[in-house]
């Protein structure tokens, strides 16, 4: 179904009416970002990383807070990974090297989403020990740490990576609760959620990949946000007054491909443009969706087409301003290009269009693809390209990175 195309003033009410049943709230912008390559530009040229190294963790007041605040612009390709690797050249050198290990960290987890796909969503080394579940609800709202981050959660659609850790380990390691149910729970809401980096994370904090879970207790509450435990009704009595006890046990039959990817061509997408036809449309993805997407770069004359995936977005259920930032950003590219925008099923709203596309290295993109059968197959701007070798760990995929 074609849709008409959002305007930068009103995205939000765009998405209420025309995405309002596919949301699992009321659709409103975040008040803390604003989707859209002309915010994500001035995001990055306001880059400043010094003191970055130190304060990266830091979580209140925000005015101590180190975090770039990129990442919802790097998930969705309006800053690719190269680019905001090269913008951290003149930092300092400590800061600059904290950076672009997180960026390099980002990247590992897309090599490891592209290659297990969906496998991630189970545990890929080590079998978590759960303790018993003793806890009604994994995030109780009377634990302040708990209520503040789980408000700027849904609020904002953001979170510090500090307490990213905190939330996930406090649902997981305290609490018992199922890691991929709050994995969930993460995903409807951050703006920058994507299975590749969402999965990873969380597998790290219950043990899953390296064996040793993050243990979340008061004193980290303490050392990075005092406030917080100060004016809590639990202060007194706090449930998370001692380090927790857990545990891994090694799986029997760890995933093969953990050790050997046997195509990484496959797993990476092409090096160089696959034409098959001349493309009358260039087809966005929630993956590429900034200026220099490879296919929009290179068709600078065709009309962008955007399709809300409608029976994925039904089942998700997602926060509604993931779908404004959407809105907002294909809005901002409106004024630069024409832009289509369609809800439906992707191959059948796609389906007689000869259309060049980027790869996206996700399950989903690889499925639809078979179907669509792009007329121009662009490369995806890789910061370092897929190797065959093992993606176990990080520390294992770095060094041949």
């Amino acid at each position: 179904m074609l849709l008409p195309t959002p305007t930068p003033d009103d995205a939000a009410g765009w998405v209420r009416t025309h995405l309002r049943d596919l949301c699992c709230d009321d659709p409103t912008p975040s008040p803390s970002f604003r989707g859209g390559q002309t915010t994500a530009d001035a995001a990055l040229a306001g880059l400043d990383l010094t003191g970055y190294a130190a304060r990266r963790n830091e979580v209140l007041p925000p005015s101590r807070r180190g975090a770039t605040r990129l990442s919802p612009y790097i998930r969705h390709g309006l800053i690719d990974l190269p680019t905001a690797w090269a913008a951290a050249a003149d930092a300092p050198t400590r800061d600059r090297t904290k950076f672009r290990d997180e960026l390099a960290w980002q990247e590992y987890a897309r090599h490891l989403y592209a290659r297990l796909g969906r496998r991630t969503a189970s545990a890929l080394r080590q079998a978590p020990a759960r303790p018993a579940r003793s806890w009604d609800e994994p995030w109780p709202a009377s634990m302040n740490c708990v209520a503040a981050c789980v408000e700027e959660l849904e609020t904002d659609g953001w979170l510090v990576n500090q307490t990213r850790m905190w939330m996930s380990s406090q649902w997981t390691v305290r609490a018992g609760a199922e890691w991929t149910a709050g994995e969930d729970r993460f995903f409807t809401h951050l703006l920058d959620g994507s299975r590749a980096a969402n999965r990873p994370g969380w597998q790290w904090t219950i043990g899953a990949g390296t064996g040793k879970p993050y243990g979340f207790s008061r004193w980290q509450v303490e050392k990075r946000a005092p406030q917080l435990c100060r004016g809590c009704a639990l202060a007194d009595a706090c449930p998370i007054e001692d380090w927790p006890s857990s545990g891994t046990t090694a799986l029997d039959d760890p995933e093969p491909l953990l050790r050997h990817d046997p195509d990484p061509e496959s797993t990476g997408g092409p090096r160089t443009p696959l034409r098959l036809a001349e493309p009358e449309a260039v087809w966005l993805t929630a993956e590429s969706l900034g200026d220099a997407d490879p296919a929009l770069a290179a068709h600078p004359d065709l009309p962008a087409v955007f399709v809300f995936d409608e029976p994925l977005l039904a089942r998700l259920r997602l926060s509604g301003k993931r779908l404004v930032f959407l809105a907002e950003t294909l809005a901002d590219l409106a004024t630069r290009r024409t832009v289509e925008v369609r809800c439906g099923e992707v191959a059948a709203e796609l389906e007689g269009r000869s259309a060049a596309v980027t790869f996206a290295p996700v399950p989903g993109f690889r499925r639809l693809s078979d179907v669509v059968s792009p007329s121009v197959l662009h490369p995806w701007p890789w910061l370092y390209r897929p190797h065959a070798g093992p993606v176990s760990s990080y520390s294992a995929w770095r060094p041949r990175s």
